[in-house]
């Protein structure tokens, strides 16, 4: 199965509609004048000759001591009608701030009413790396070398999926760096899971 990681949101559609099978952005064939978008042809012309830059956030629900109790896990399907197990991703914009995508990003995902909490200057517990060629990295994607700005995200508020979003499922840390969920994730996300909550101290 096609591993693949999403793109940014279906407000900007037209960018890479033709190649991607999650979230598309806007392009000059959509009318757009943001020169920031490509039309598919670049946009698969820029993939074979750099690296794509994303951010990813792994949702979470903390405790009053700020203790991670919950985290959340994202259900999508695949253009062929697979379901695959994922966590909030999407790449950055020209000209935004990595603050701003994750935000974008976030909202797009979990819906409006998430009320994450970001900090002014947010750092990524690593830098993840997805090649076209499987076994590189512990990440595959089988487009593009993409190179991603983890994070750990704090929610507070009520979170209801949408766009490509089927249902967010709340986990304990345990369930979530389990093997029985790292084989449903889609791009090696099981590990990534696995450094996010050994990070904030939340397993070993």
């Amino acid at each position: 199965m096609p591993v693949r990681t999403p793109d940014p949101d279906p407000d900007e559609r037209g960018e890479g509609a033709a190649n991607d099978p999650l979230r598309f952005g806007s392009g000059p064939s959509s009318g757009s004048t943001n020169p920031g978008w490509l039309s598919d042809v670049e946009l698969a012309e820029a993939r074979r000759r750099m690296p794509m830059l994303y951010v990813e956030a792994v949702p979470v629900r903390t405790d009053g001591v700020g203790a991670v109790t919950q985290v959340g896990i994202l259900l999508r399907a695949t253009p062929v009608g697979e379901m695959t197990r994922t966590i909030v991703s999407g790449r950055v914009r020209y000209g935004e701030t990595v603050r701003d995508a994750l935000f974008r990003h976030l909202e797009n995902d979990l819906g409006p009413m998430a009320f994450p909490l970001l900090p002014l200057q947010p750092v990524p517990f690593t830098v993840a790396e997805y090649f076209p060629i499987p076994g590189v990295s512990a990440f595959h994607d089988d487009r593009q070398h993409a190179v991603s700005l983890p994070f750990v995200v704090p929610v507070t508020g009520t979170c209801e999926p949408r766009q490509d979003a089927l249902e967010v499922t709340w986990l304990s840390p345990e369930e979530a760096a389990s093997d029985a969920l790292a084989a449903e994730m889609e791009g090696g996300r099981g590990t990534l899971i696995r450094l996010a909550l050994a990070s904030v101290g939340a397993i070993r």
